[in-house]
């Protein structure tokens, strides 16, 4: 089980990219328009860059929904391995069995 400050910092960080996302998408397209003005889109990366870091899509870590590991991580299910191979192993998971020899 991970430490609970660790969780609740990611889910803050969740929190704070949800709430800046359509400001710093705003931002990101003015910055990067080729049409606009030098010092237009230098003021824009200026904005952008007094947005808060934790703001920022690529500092959220994928964590496993059930122990919060932050390693070994499944997308698609949304938890790690040993926490599907527990569930695999109480038989929660339909159609999955626990290979052993």
């Amino acid at each position: 089980m991970a430490k609970k400050s660790t969780v609740n910092r990611n889910d803050m960080v969740k929190r704070l990219v949800k709430q800046y996302a359509a400001k710093r998408a705003a931002l990101k397209a003015t910055a990067n328009d080729q049409n606009l003005p030098l010092e237009e889109r230098f003021a824009a990366r200026l904005k952008l860059a007094e947005l808060p870091r934790n703001s920022s899509k690529v500092r959220i870590r994928n964590r496993c929904e059930i122990t919060g590991r932050p390693r070994a991580f499944y997308r698609k299910l949304k938890m790690s391995r040993i926490a599907l191979r527990d569930l695999a192993s109480a038989g929660q998971i339909p159609g999955m069995v626990k290979s052993s020899w």
